[in-house]
Formats: C-alpha cells, structure tokens, sequence
C-alpha cells in the first residue's frame, strides 16, 4: 500500500517532466511516506515518459545515512594557462655569437687609392660597431611630423644608440670599387654582465 502511492505520485511527476523534457533518462524525487523521505527515492524512466507503472524501470531508496552527508558540488574546472617561464637570452652554459657587416664609402677626392681604402675601412668599422650596439642595447627612435593643410610638409625620424662596445673582432674585410665591408663579430657570455 506504502509502495503503490508513492509509485502513483513518481508516475504523475515523471510523466510532468516527461512532457517538459525530452531527454532519453529522467531521473526525479517524490513525496513519499513517512519511513521513506522524498529525499532518497529515485525514479529512473528508460523513455523518458512514465505514463503507465509498467514503464518505469527502477524505483530505488537511498540509505538515509548518506543522504546525511554533506554534498560537494564539483566546480567547473577552470584551465590555469602556465605562465611562460622568461628565459634569458643568455644562460650560463652557452656564448651568443652576434655577427654584422658594416659598410663604408671612399670619398671621392682623395689623393691616394690607400687613403680611400683607409678612409672607407674606417666608416665600415664605425658602422659595423653601430650595428652591434643596436643588436646588444637596441635603438631609440624619436619621429616628428610637419603637417600643414592636411599635407604632410617634413617628416623627420631620427635613431640613437649608446653602447659600450669591446672586444668585437674584425673577421673579413673586403674592398671592391670604392665600397668597404667589414665583418665583424663578438661573442657574449653572461660572466660579462653584472648580475
């Protein structure tokens, strides 16, 4: 007798949800009577509409004692995206090798070809220095624009760099029709950089 009105009330409210969902498992809780609490009574409906006692699969009673525990509701799992680790240009076990060409020009009056190539080797290597201390300490640029009735009038960008530069070698000069290129590299290590 117990049973069969708390199978009556599970079929009503079974078939209620069954009307509002369509999902292939309903799973509700019912009144039911004072030794069974609503609390751990579980139908289960294979079809999802329990209109008649004959579909309903199972009628489980959960023990009260583990009703009695607390629920943990599991949160949704957020994903923690690593934080890349900084790593350093140079570490401790490897040199880094920074090699660049520089490039000078003769001057045109000159009174000897040995006072072009003298005077052109030592703009390349000028520049060639430049370009390494623009590698190791990087460059600033200061840009400043002229506008005037809409129109551009002057544009000026103008870059700097302030390095110390020692011991870079001079791997290959070559001169070739008043152009000089320099090759010249340099070798960092972390020792040379205060910590």
């Amino acid at each position: 007798m117990k049973y069969s009105l708390v199978l009556a009330a599970l079929l009503s409210v079974a078939s209620f949800a069954a009307d509002k969902k369509e999902d292939a498992t309903v799973t509700q809780v019912a009144p039911a009577p004072s030794n069974v609490t609503p609390s751990n009574v579980t139908v289960v409906c294979p079809t999802g509409s329990c209109s008649k006692p004959a579909e309903v699969q199972k009628v489980e009673v959960i023990n009260p004692v583990e009703i009695s525990k607390p629920i943990e509701i599991a949160k949704p799992k957020v994903e923690e995206k690593p934080v890349p680790k900084k790593e350093d240009v140079l570490d401790v076990q490897h040199d880094l090798l920074i090699s660049v060409v520089g490039q000078g020009v003769a001057p045109v009056n000159t009174s000897s070809p040995a006072q072009a190539y003298a005077l052109a080797k030592r703009a390349a290597v000028a520049d060639a220095y430049r370009l390494i201390a623009e590698k190791v300490k990087g460059v600033r640029i200061d840009g400043q624009d002229l506008i005037k009735n809409m129109m551009v009038k002057r544009s000026t960008v103008r870059t700097s760099v302030q390095a110390m530069v020692r011991n870079a070698n001079i791997v290959e000069t070559t001169f070739k029709e008043g152009l000089c290129e320099v090759e010249m590299e340099i070798t960092l290590s972390r020792a040379q950089f205060p910590q």
